[in-house]
């Protein structure tokens, strides 16, 4: 199922998909709302990669599952966010933003953080070519430059883009259901042999990051709703990124083995998480009883 055709292929509509969903005013909260977004961003950017090399130090898995939690650590949020977002009563435009800049930063910070996850826990040296220019390049081609055709086709023909919009997103939520399903396929035996080692340190991260991303949203004193959405995007990866990267770019289908994991994990503690707003929203305002 996962070829290296169909996987960038599926990836890119995926991307495309995100970004027709997406709307000038989605961007207009760079002003609007700084705080917040700068908020998403340092828990997303910067965050998010630091717990995840914290794991890895503490964790210290084979060499290959190391770098694959340095990857996905690196992702941009994936292509359910701002539907989970919305389930919790977050801001869903600020989701969009954080989704849309963190997926056009991903062409340098993935390269970047990958290569440091290559050469601390892989061995790699001076001596070994690490793929630094193929890697930009294949991110650049298969999240930002769709993204930036969904957004400009958002931008320039809404109608057309909304249209467009109303079978791609589901579309684009089936393929990554079909990438993970069929990652997960390839390497059931490496997860079977290491499921006590990945399952646990894939359950770590996507908590720790979710608790930071709350964390840092009330020392900012965001809204709920701003912290909501701030929490979802930084517990929500862009696994078919990070599947992509390990299999197509890097050629080691063990890198993707993390990814694979939290795709599965992050929707579970997601959907607990909404649970508890809501719950926490009605203890807050709870119904009027009927006259």
């Amino acid at each position: 199922m996962i070829t290296q055709t169909a996987l960038p292929l599926a990836l890119a509509f995926i991307m495309f998909a995100m970004g027709l969903t997406m709307e000038g005013g989605d961007f207009r909260l760079i002003l609007a709302r700084p705080r917040a977004l700068a908020v998403g961003l340092a828990a997303k950017l910067v965050l998010l990669p630091v717990l995840g090399m914290v794991l890895v130090l503490i964790w210290r898995p084979q060499a290959d599952y190391a770098v694959g939690m340095i990857l996905l650590a690196a992702c941009p949020a994936g292509v359910t966010s701002a539907l989970l977002t919305h389930m919790a009563g977050g801001r869903i435009a600020l989701a969009a933003a954080i989704t849309a800049l963190t997926s056009l930063a991903a062409t340098l910070s993935v390269p970047l953080l990958v290569n440091l996850g290559l050469a601390t826990f892989a061995g790699y040296d001076r001596s070994v070519e690490i793929p630094v220019g193929k890697m930009t390049l294949g991110i650049f081609l298969v999240d930002t430059v769709p993204l930036a055709l969904g957004l400009a086709l958002q931008r320039y023909w809404p109608g057309t883009a909304t249209r467009l919009g109303r079978v791609a997103r589901p579309v684009a939520t089936l393929l990554f259901a079909l990438i993970v399903v069929g990652a997960f396929v390839s390497q059931r035996q490496s997860l079977i042999d290491h499921v006590g080692d990945v399952v646990p340190a894939a359950l770590a991260l996507n908590l720790a990051a979710m608790t930071g991303a709350w964390a840092l949203g009330a020392l900012a004193r965001l809204d709920l709703v701003d912290r909501v959405a701030v929490v979802m995007e930084n517990g929500l990866q862009n696994g078919a990124l990070g599947i992509f990267v390990a299999v197509t770019l890097l050629g080691r289908p063990e890198m993707m083995v993390p990814s694979i994991v939290y795709a599965f994990v992050m929707n579970l503690t997601a959907m607990a998480f909404i649970g508890a707003v809501r719950r926490r929203v009605t203890c807050s305002h709870p119904p009027r009883p009927a006259p």
